[in-house]
């Protein structure tokens, strides 16, 4: 979560546990007048409010599991991050389909070649493959497709709606995209209304499916994360300087120690609640140096970049983070999904700073958000009259070094959200 998240669940916390406080300067008390106030305590109203509430929670998790409950408004994301930890699954398949998570683009579509994928995670292209198909059947349906085409046949064949318009997208996509009706009436032997209620079948499906969800409730960015130079030296701080700071309330632990009379219900709703309280102040803390962690491997790893050259990015997934700082791919995962950092640079999504690689005609691996913008300094300065097509694309990525095919060269235009090349082509 990130710190506007975390803040609203500290505040819930602190409204439902009362053995958690807000650290503020309190008065000095007397002994006489702190045991007065543990006397006027009413346990009864105390237990039986205690006895509507939930009594499931994570305080029995492990140190090392200590994690901040997350409420219920997730990012596309986290969402389908949420899908895969409820799938049984083994270990591998989980880090590979985290892996094509985190390279879906904003619209939805996989941007990055799947042997890229399997070649960084050392996997077999067929493993990849394999897991793709299941991430891309979860919700919505058609996400991490490569292509128009495999996103819109894979809603079909999840919806289960017409096998005339499955055939239409899996066999004749381009005569469906150029609408050539008379075309696929004779190939397809079907008569107009069928082929018509097919194509309305096929406009009702999502050509983005990454889009229409916010990956945040708030109208602006709030970064969690600072990176500032000071003395020649990059320091990361947590951007937590408005999150209420907390403690666990010395009131609830004298009562837990005190050997008075309390009956055995009291005891336990006390215990319950102070360990609640220790539990939670230590995930909070515990997140914090997760996260700065997080941050100095990512500026390890992206020196380039953090030197002031912001147009290199050197490939880098979660395994790289993960093995740096002998963590476990999940728990970089939830540290590093929907949190923003501000630099003297900008401010970014750390999702900025993981892409996967290719390898270059020299044998220099470099990243695909390098190769994409090679291209896309190809097609703004091309001839306007004459644009190049993907093939001719394809040739020029070439003759730079970057061995990319035609269909590559398509995804990459897409994903820049550049038209192909007769839509590019200026009137005379």
């Amino acid at each position: 979560m990130n710190s506007v998240d975390l803040e609203e669940r500290i505040l819930e916390e602190l409204e439902e546990n009362p053995a958690l406080e807000l650290s503020e300067p309190v008065e000095t008390e007397s002994d006489s007048e702190s045991e007065e106030s543990t006397e006027d305590v009413d346990w009864d109203e105390i237990l039986n409010a205690e006895d509507e509430e939930r009594t499931e929670g994570p305080y029995d998790r492990s140190k090392e599991e200590r994690e901040v409950p997350v409420r219920e408004v997730l990012t596309p994301v986290e969402r389908l991050l949420e899908q895969i930890d409820l799938m049984d699954i083994s270990a591998t398949d989980r880090v590979i389909a985290e892996s094509i998570i985190w390279n879906i683009d904003e619209q939805g579509y996989l941007a990055a070649e799947v042997e890229l994928i399997a070649d960084r995670l050392d996997v077999e292209v067929s493993d990849v493959e394999r897991v793709l198909k299941v991430v891309q059947r979860m919700e919505p349906p058609g996400i991490g497709a490569r292509d128009l085409q495999e996103c819109l046949a894979v809603q079909l064949e999840v919806n289960g709606e017409s096998d005339l318009a499955y055939k239409i997208v899996r066999e004749k996509f381009e005569d469906f995209a150029n609408r050539r009706f008379e075309q696929l009436e004779e190939e397809l032997n079907c008569h107009r209304d069928d082929l018509q209620e097919a194509f309305d079948v096929i406009s009702r499906l999502n050509p983005k499916p990454g889009e229409g969800s916010p990956t945040s409730d708030a109208d602006y960015i709030l970064p969690d994360l600072l990176v500032e130079e000071v003395d020649g030296k990059l320091l990361v701080s947590v951007n937590d300087g408005n999150l209420p700071d907390i403690r666990l309330s010395s009131l609830y632990e004298n009562l837990l120690k005190a050997k008075n009379g309390n009956s055995s219900d009291v005891k336990i709703f006390l215990k319950k609640k102070v360990e609640s309280a220790k539990w939670f102040v230590l995930a909070v803390q515990q997140r914090q140096l997760t996260m700065i962690k997080v941050m100095n491997a990512i500026i390890n790893r992206q020196d380039a970049f953090f030197s002031g050259d912001t147009s290199i990015l050197r490939p880098m997934i979660l395994k790289d983070i993960a093995d740096e700082i002998e963590m476990d791919i999940s728990t970089v995962s939830r540290v590093t999904r929907g949190k923003y950092v501000q630099t003297p640079w900008g401010v970014f999504e750390l999702k900025h700073f993981f892409s996967e690689g290719m390898v270059t005609e020299s044998g220099e691996e470099v990243s695909t958000k390098l190769v994409k913008d090679v291209l896309k300094k190809i097609i703004d300065s091309e001839n306007k009259g004459h644009p190049h097509s993907d093939d001719k694309l394809a040739e020029m990525m070439k003759e730079k070094g970057y061995l990319i095919a035609r269909r590559t060269v398509a995804k990459y235009r897409e994903q820049l959200k550049i038209s192909v090349a007769r839509l590019r082509r200026a009137l005379p």
